[in-house]
């Protein structure tokens, strides 16, 4: 995970000379925001996936937390493709992040100045090309979900993924791929980075967006589910339906479309991709490489 240039407030760095103060806001205090996006090699070059998405959740995220960013949504779009081009990116993920710099330490963080950086790099699938075949092994935390009305659910906040981390941690110390958070009230939200989705009887399923992040994939999966003529609908549901679901997958920037095999040491299904999962994965890697002349509007070439 190495590319040669970094975009830091409107100059290219050396990635080994791209620095912030130890003292930076964001770094004692989570104040920062940031996107995850992928790009993809197509036929006709290198393009963004959604990200004039990215971009206006990037810029909701910042007005959350009251984060005035200094430069408008064409010059970020425009810091991104050129970080790509610059380190010669063919595919891979790109991470722009808006975070609070170094004035003065203390929780009230208005003095900080606003900084900016985009960075890129070769990424492959998020939990191994396996895991996009073979599907992954899970776990439901013991950490629950931030509550939401403690943080903001909408915006992607530094500080709110240390939930996360956590929840990452013990599944990984339990032997597993990753981890499924339950809310305060006991109801299946999302993965530590993934929303979540679950099969049962050919009705394709996910959780409602009032305590989960509002995933961009997770919105394009429910389109393309639409188009596929699938069933859809949204649902607050116990851990007990996962175990009994038929197919289960994550999806989101890094996990891209990933299959489900086992929760809890429960089964899923087959213990294998099922076939709907499959279709859906599919058709979502042939929209991101630029095959489906319908959802060419969906990318952002460079």
């Amino acid at each position: 995970m190495k590319a040669e240039k970094i975009w830091m407030d409107g100059k290219m760095v050396d990635w080994n000379e791209a620095r912030v103060h130890v003292c930076t806001h964001a770094l004692h205090y989570g104040s920062g925001v940031f996107e995850g996006i992928r790009a993809y090699e197509t036929k006709s070059g290198t393009a963004v996936f959604r990200l004039k998405e990215h971009i206006e959740r990037l810029f909701n995220s910042a007005k959350i937390l009251k984060i005035n960013i200094p430069y408008s949504r064409e010059e970020i779009r425009e810091a991104i493709k050129n970080t790509i081009k610059i380190n010669k990116l063919k595919s891979g993920y790109i991470r722009p992040l808006i975070y609070r710099g170094f004035e003065s330490l203390g929780l009230d963080p208005f003095a900080c100045p606003v900084n900016c950086t985009v960075a890129v790099w070769e990424w492959g699938a998020y939990l191994g090309e396996e895991a996009l075949a073979k599907g992954i092994r899970t776990k439901i935390s013991s950490y629950a979900r931030n509550h939401i009305n403690s943080t903001s659910q909408k915006a992607k906040i530094c500080g709110n993924y240390v939930n996360s981390v956590f929840a990452k941690m013990e599944a990984i110390e339990a032997g597993v791929d990753e981890a499924i958070l339950l809310d305060t009230r006991g109801y299946v939200t999302e993965g530590s980075g993934e929303n979540i989705f679950w099969i049962r009887n050919g009705v394709i399923y996910t959780t409602p967006t009032a305590n989960v992040l509002e995933g961009i994939t997770r919105d394009s999966i429910i389109k393309i589910t639409k188009d596929m003529k699938y069933e859809f609908q949204e649902k607050y549901i116990c851990r007990d339906e996962l175990y009994i679901s038929d197919e289960v997958f994550f999806c989101g920037t890094a996990a891209e479309v990933t299959p489900i095999r086992e929760i809890d040491n429960y089964t899923i299904g087959e213990g294998k991709r099922g076939p709907i999962t499959e279709n859906i994965q599919r058709k979502f890697f042939s929209i991101a490489k630029g095959e489906e002349e319908k959802y060419l509007n969906w990318l952002d070439y460079v």
